[in-house]
């Protein structure tokens, strides 16, 4: 971080109401550079079609013509280009993609927002912050439920978040700690920005384009107000019992100690999202019993469930006859990852062994390192003993003439094994 954004970080930290100017200036080439630094090698390429490693064959020279637009206000943000990513059910998650160059503009602006905002941000926030993780949110979510008898649990849906966001609301927010007009003009410029999808080009309104660099941080300052500090200066205190809220960006949960109190938050939650252009999925936002399992009751599990993170959160009875909170990866994302993982040995089956090993460990390793955690290895052996069956059987359609039985295929992973389940991160018993 330069010395001029650690005297933002100084200055916000000291006054949390203090009134950002200059923070255009900021925006100069080593902001630029350090940028393009954060990129990845292999980031997708915007509508100019233009990588990472073509715009670097020139950096310097591209850096200063960039800054000298910047300066003179000439620069534009040009169009993104919008891809779909499959979700369940059939479903599609939108996601922009910038150019290089805009993504560069993004990053800085981003640097710039994080250094004001992370004095102002909550504990209960955990997405996108620095040292804070989505593993971070479940441990903290762990010790509400199991430690702190929050009984009553709210699990709560934003529909369409990003694409939903009131800019006007936002542009009042963010005015409360920017008071550069040139910096807010260059958000501006994010914001209000043409979407190519295929060939139909549009100019949304509302929102801000799921998967561009600056959103993560946009989003988290509104929901820093929208949510986190309305929750505790205005909600908190006019409740009988005690309440806590975990937030991961749009994703959140509450927990009440008081059933009252649950059900009057989640009248006042309807109210302050619609305040603020945003609504609740009405079957996805639901209020949980999810108090402890008596020691009499029979089973292994617990009846109640829900989910957070990707995780469907449950009581368990453990080897010691108590009950415990338990994760497995939900049902949805387990079945995304076994298309995947199908849809991959299908369409590499051509391709060498050595380097379908190698793509198919990537996927499984990143599978793990996120879902690998305590009591969800009934999950992750699923997704292994799954793409060991798929990788067999799109091997063996390579050739008529030569079978690749089940022998010789055992035989093939003991050169070539697929990782198996671990524990990654260790959640229970340890509060973030």
């Amino acid at each position: 971080m330069s010395p001029e954004l650690l005297k933002v970080v100084e200055r916000a930290k000291k006054d949390p109401k203090a009134q950002m100017y200059s923070l255009a200036r900021l925006i100069d080439p080593d902001a630029l550079k350090r940028a393009y630094a954060r990129i990845r090698k292999n980031a997708a390429v915007g509508e100019d079609g233009v990588t990472k490693e073509q715009y670097g064959q020139r950096l310097e020279e591209n850096i200063q013509e960039l800054h000298r637009k910047l300066k003179a206000g000439q620069w534009r943000h040009q169009p993104i280009r919008r891809v779909h990513i499959p979700k369940a059910k059939g479903r599609t998650r939108p996601i922009g993609i910038s150019c290089i160059e805009d993504k560069m503009v993004q990053g800085a602006l981003t640097e710039v927002l994080e250094a004001i905002y992370e004095q102002d941000f909550l504990p209960c926030s955990y997405g996108f912050r620095h040292g804070r993780s989505a593993h971070g949110a479940i441990r903290a979510l762990d010790a509400m439920a199991f430690c702190e008898g929050l009984v009553w649990i709210l699990e709560a849906d934003i529909q369409a978040f990003f694409d939903s966001l009131n800019r006007t609301k936002l542009r009042e927010i963010l005015q409360l700690r920017v008071a550069d007009q040139s910096f807010m003009r260059l958000i501006g410029k994010c914001l209000h920005v043409g979407v190519l999808d295929g060939d139909e080009f549009s100019r949304p309104d509302e929102g801000t384009a799921q998967g561009s660099i600056i959103s993560p941080i946009l989003g988290n300052v509104y929901l820093h107000h929208v949510l986190d500090r309305w929750f505790e200066d205005e909600v908190k205190a006019s409740l009988v019992g005690r309440a806590r809220m975990i937030r991961y960006c749009d994703d959140f949960v509450m927990g009440f100690e008081r059933k009252e109190d649950a059900e009057r938050v989640l009248a006042m939650l309807h109210q302050r999202m619609a305040d603020y252009g945003l609504l609740l999925h009405p079957d996805k936002t639901r209020l949980i019993d999810f108090r402890r399992p008596s020691r009499r009751q029979l089973g292994g599990k617990g009846q109640s469930t829900f989910d957070f993170l990707g995780f469907t959160v449950y009581w368990r009875r453990a080897r010691g006859g108590y009950w415990a909170i338990a994760m497995k990866t939900r049902k949805a994302r387990l079945q995304r990852a076994l298309t995947a993982i199908e849809e991959f040995c299908r369409r590499h089956r051509h391709d060498p062994i050595k380097l379908q090993h190698a793509a198919l460990t990537i996927r499984l390793e990143g599978h793990f390192n996120y879902f690998g955690v305590n009591g969800n290895s009934r999950s992750m052996a699923e997704l292994v003993l799954f793409a060991e069956r798929h990788w067999h059987k799109w091997l063996n359609r390579r050739s008529q003439r030569r079978r690749l039985n089940w022998t010789r295929f055992k035989d093939l992973l003991k050169v070539f094994p697929l990782p198996r389940p671990s524990i990654r991160v260790q959640i229970w018993g340890a509060a973030s």
